[in-house]
């Protein structure tokens, strides 16, 4: 119906546009949408006002010119009425909504897709944390934002790449491989200085305790220099096994693993230093090499070589973007978290010296993760290394109940996570209240067959029976589903499905509260089995959309 409504407001724009009655050359983007209130009709457009500002009159007056045609344009609709400063307000016939039962049964759990992406290939790259500690509770917002990202890109038509970003070179490294020697040189009784400035965490123990087990004494008597290379790989590679085995248990599945360290192994980042030389993109000043990022829209210039010849961080991001651009990707989207809002103009500027579209590339801010207990704060120091994991949140709370949570708000704002809550079988916990709704449709159903009512098809329903006004404002909230995942797909923004997703799950309660399924009129029950047939289909594809498992019984 929001399309039908669409193409009857550009086919009333022409007209009036062919009458003279408006001077606009082409149509601007305008909105149709469900109203808050049934008191503002079933559909609402800014058209009117859109329009307005175009043709330099009240918006109220172009809303009256809309008005009158709209409700002589199609039989649904019913009244039309002008709110505010020139919202058009329709009233429609409740027979319209019923073809959604039917879409939704065609197409079952392909509902809500479409191919707007028209095949784009799609680089999310997501997570990427440096294999120098496990994941903590902010990396698992993180991936549950990208994973989710990625499943609505792809449900929107898009061909979606998956990636981790490794960053396997720098300092940091070097410091994880002194931190493990000189915890493994304490299991085996030295005690070296152990200097601030390394990774101080439990995790470090683990790891020596590994290579104290696997090569017994073997590091005790050899140099710094020999050591540290071989506990740098060993740690590194024991916590990117423990990264993967968690993500993959929190639902989250890469296509790739990308290794900072092949982009030096294959001179990616000498070759990307050399093409900006080439085109002039490059300086040299104070013993460094600069890129001119202020050339491109940074506010400085930026030091790709330091002066004492090693690259810096950017170095490496330019030359792995680049090989995003070679691999064919028409648009990337990072994921990082909020305290690198400032690094996004560096490298947006590097892409724009190469001539990329800006809409090529965006970047999705994941903020902070406050985590509480029965809403008292809980201790969390990344500096002492006794941070809250990501595996100790899903081992408390599970999965499921960790992701839609992290999903509830824009990634941008700070998310207050409450263990207590997240565990808690009641409507205060939202995974729980949607999963339980999804259930409970189960077990009607479950209950209708055993008293003979097999789930029917839709043609065998007279959907004219659904004269409540719950099920009206059932039928238009299952109608906006696939518009709710485009518009998802194209904001990035996959909390709007778990939004829409406990709206709809508030609006099926009420009405279960209210009427019921199985009656004593056949055809009626018939009718509300299979209302509520669509709205399971629709829970499921939302919740799979998050990545969140729907239950058939809890």
């Amino acid at each position: 119906m929001k399309e039908l409504l669409r193409e009857i407001i550009v086919r009333t724009f022409e007209q009036c546009r062919r009458e003279g009655l408006l001077r606009s050359d082409a149509l601007p983007d305008f909105t149709v949408e469900l109203p808050r209130s049934r008191q503002h009709g079933d559909l609402a457009t800014n058209i009117a006002m859109i329009l307005a500002k175009l043709e330099k009159r009240p918006p109220r007056e172009i809303a009256e010119l809309f008005a009158g045609k709209l409700l002589q344009a199609d039989p649904c609709i019913l009244n039309v009425e002008i709110a505010g400063p020139g919202f058009i307000n329709c009233f429609i016939d409740a027979c319209a909504w019923h073809d959604v039962l039917e879409h939704i049964e065609t197409q079952a759990d392909r509902y809500g897709s479409s191919d707007a992406g028209q095949g784009q290939k799609v680089m999310v790259e997501f997570v990427s944390a440096n294999p120098t500690g496990p994941l903590h509770i902010g990396h698992g917002r993180g991936a549950a934002v990208g994973d989710a990202v990625a499943r609505v890109l792809a449900f929107a038509g898009y061909d979606v790449t998956r990636e981790y970003y490794i960053n396997d070179v720098g300092n940091q490294m070097n410091n994880l491989g002194r931190a493990t020697w000189l915890r493994y040189l304490e299991l085996h009784g030295r005690t070296d200085a152990f200097p601030d400035d390394l990774y101080r965490g439990g995790y470090i123990y683990d790891v020596a305790r590994l290579v104290s087990d696997q090569h017994g004494d073997r590091f005790v008597h050899e140099s710094e220099e020999s050591a540290v290379p071989f506990f740098t790989r060993f740690a590194s590679d024991t916590i990117l096994q423990g990264i993967k085995d968690d993500l993959r248990d929190f639902g989250v599945e890469f296509d790739t693993w990308f290794s900072e360290r092949t982009l030096f192994e294959r001179g990616e980042v000498q070759g990307a230093l050399e093409q900006f030389r080439a085109d002039g993109l490059v300086y040299e000043q104070d013993g460094a090499l600069w890129f001119a990022a202020s050339r491109f829209g940074d506010e400085k210039d930026r030091v790709v070589v330091k002066d004492d010849g090693k690259t810096t961080y950017f170095a490496s991001d330019i030359a792995y973007h680049r090989d995003k651009l070679r691999r064919g990707f028409t648009h990337m989207i990072d994921i990082w978290g909020a305290d690198h809002h400032g690094y996004i103009p560096r490298l947006r500027s590097f892409l724009r010296a190469l001539g990329v579209a800006d809409d090529a590339f965006s970047v999705i801010l994941i903020q902070m993760v406050n985590l509480l207990r029965a809403g008292v704060p809980v201790a969390m120091s990344t500096r002492s290394g006794e941070f809250v994991t990501l595996r100790e949140v899903m081992d408390e709370v599970g999965r499921d109940a960790a992701r839609f949570s992290f999903l509830t708000r824009r990634s941008d704002a700070q998310l207050d996570f409450d263990l207590d809550v997240a565990k808690k079988q009641s409507d205060e916990n939202p995974v729980y209240y949607v999963q339980y709704a999804h259930a409970r449709i189960c077990s009607i159903l479950r209950v209708a067959a055993e008293k003979g009512f097999a789930a029917p098809a839709f043609a065998d329903i007279d959907a004219g029976l659904l004269t409540a006004p719950e099920e009206t404002d059932l039928l238009k909230q299952l109608s906006a589903f696939p518009a709710l995942v485009s518009g998802s797909a194209r904001a990035r923004e996959p909390h709007r499905i778990a939004v829409y997703l406990m709206e709809l799950v508030g609006q099926f309660h009420g009405y279960y509260n209210k009427h019921r399924v199985i009656t004593d009129n056949e055809s009626l029950s018939r009718t509300r089995m299979h209302l509520i047939t669509c709205i399971r289909t629709v829970l499921r594809n939302g919740l799979t959309l998050l990545g969140v498992e729907a239950p058939d019984s809890m």
